[in-house]
């Protein structure tokens, strides 16, 4: 057995058992890659590379900007962001079938895309909005159902910290470039399930009890002009160059800080159990980049990636079919692992392959996010659909059935951004942010 397969069938067959075992995803990767490693290094060399390749992992600016957008998105949920963001949606839905559907669609839209997490719009928009809707009479699965579905397009919908690690996986992929890239196929995600919730909702009788005034839609517009500008001067001052991801980071917490505040919302004593929150899940994330760092040198010494390429293109050599088969893995991966380790383990597998079929990575990192954010909805891990469930006091049971067709239109969406590069790279290109 040559030195690539003994190192892959430890690797992959070790992370396998010890997810089965519930062990920690940072210790499925890390442990290991380190055991693989001891297999191709003597041990005192597989000790020193292993920490090197740990701390070189972590040495990038760019991953500055995850714990600032986290805590940015934690400020959010506790800052009154929220209920002004669903005031604004209700101008744009009001005259929509099933207008409070509508509202949570476009709500997650807005939130995700500033806080950065499915899983929080999904906690803080459907919190508010499903008391709201039962008293409409929504039915308890459809309108949960709508929360799921729609929460993972701020994944897509920039900033995005997943985005933010598929860069840093990546190596010379614009930051910039993916945020602007993110964009249509967000919107699509989202005017996809507004679609079929349109549908669904004027089969069921779900039409308006209330339409705005003119009077109405000025006053919710104006409350919401400072939260909405939270995206202009982040999105907007990267675009113009005023400063880099990272420090657009580190505005939105201040940005958001002062909303709260100003809002009356947030209080000084909710700080302490906000950073520590945002400190917990940076620890998270950042120790799972650092044990994939040991993985990816292992899968680049023994040439891992190039033999998966190999396999992958001896059974066709259609491009079509090579990239339907890498979305069937990515979403077989994305119902068990969460975004980021997926990120960090399929970006050197899948990237070389997709760049050779003469797909941009741009596009291949927008592919990637939409697939896994996709699995964050569907069972067995599915932090959002947990999380939406939870917050209706439902059983994932009673939810799948009414969610089956807007994974149908989620599904087709993909196909579209997998197929059709445009919709991944006009806005870069128009931008001059990629050739």
């Amino acid at each position: 057995m040559d030195a690539a397969t003994l190192a892959a069938l430890i690797m992959f067959g070790g992370a396998i058992f010890l997810l089965i075992l519930g062990a920690p995803i940072s210790i499925s990767i890390g442990l290991p890659s380190f055991v693989a490693m001891v297999s191709i290094l003597p041990m005192a060399g597989a000790m020193t590379t292993a920490a090197q390749r740990m701390f070189t992992g972590l040495d990038s600016f760019a991953l500055l900007a995850i714990p600032f957008f986290i805590l940015a998105g934690n400020i959010m949920n506790n800052g009154g962001i929220a209920i002004r963001l669903i005031n604004c949606s209700r101008i744009v839905t009001g005259y929509f079938p099933g207008a409070l559907a509508q509202t949570n669609v476009v709500s997650n839209m807005l939130f995700g895309s500033i806080s950065g997490s499915g899983v929080a719009s999904a906690a803080a928009i459907g919190g508010i909005m499903n008391p709201i809707q039962e008293k409409e009479g929504y039915n308890s699965a459809f309108r949960t159902a709508v929360n799921i579905a729609s929460a993972p397009t701020g994944m897509l919908i920039p900033p995005s910290n997943t985005l933010i690690v598929y860069a840093t996986v990546a190596g010379s992929v614009s930051i910039s470039a993916l945020f602007m890239g993110g964009y249509l196929p967000g919107l699509l995600w989202g005017g996809g399930v507004m679609l079929m919730a349109g549908v669904m909702a004027y089969r069921r009788g779900y039409m308006s009890k209330h339409v705005l005034s003119g009077s109405e839609r000025v006053r919710l517009f104006i409350d919401a002009i400072p939260s909405l500008s939270l995206v202009v001067v982040v999105i907007g001052g990267i675009l113009a160059g005023i400063f880099t991801p990272t420090e657009a980071s580190a505005i939105a917490v201040v940005y958001s800080l002062a909303l709260g505040f100003i809002y009356k919302a947030l209080k000084v004593e909710q700080l302490p159990t906000i950073l520590l929150s945002t400190a917990k899940l940076t620890a998270i994330v950042i120790f799972m980049i650092a044990a994939s760092s040991v993985m990816s040198w292992v899968m680049a010494f023994t040439h891992i990636p190039g033999a998966i390429a190999d396999t992958l293109l001896s059974l066709t050599d259609n491009p079509i079919i090579i990239l339907l088969i890498i979305n069937v893995v990515l979403l077989f991966v994305g119902t068990f692992m969460d975004p980021t380790p997926a990120v960090l383990i399929f970006t050197p597998i899948f990237l070389p392959i997709c760049v050779n079929l003469g797909m941009d990575p741009v596009q291949f990192g927008i592919l990637l996010v939409f697939n896994l954010s996709l699995g964050t909805i569907t069972p067995p891990v599915g932090p959002i659909l947990f999380t939406g469930c939870k917050i209706s006091d439902i059983k994932i049971d009673h939810v799948i059935k009414t969610l089956l067709p807007f994974f149908a239109v989620i599904f087709m969406v993909l196909m579209a951004v997998t197929y059709i590069p445009a919709i991944s790279m006009t806005l870069p290109k128009m931008m001059g942010l990629v050739n």
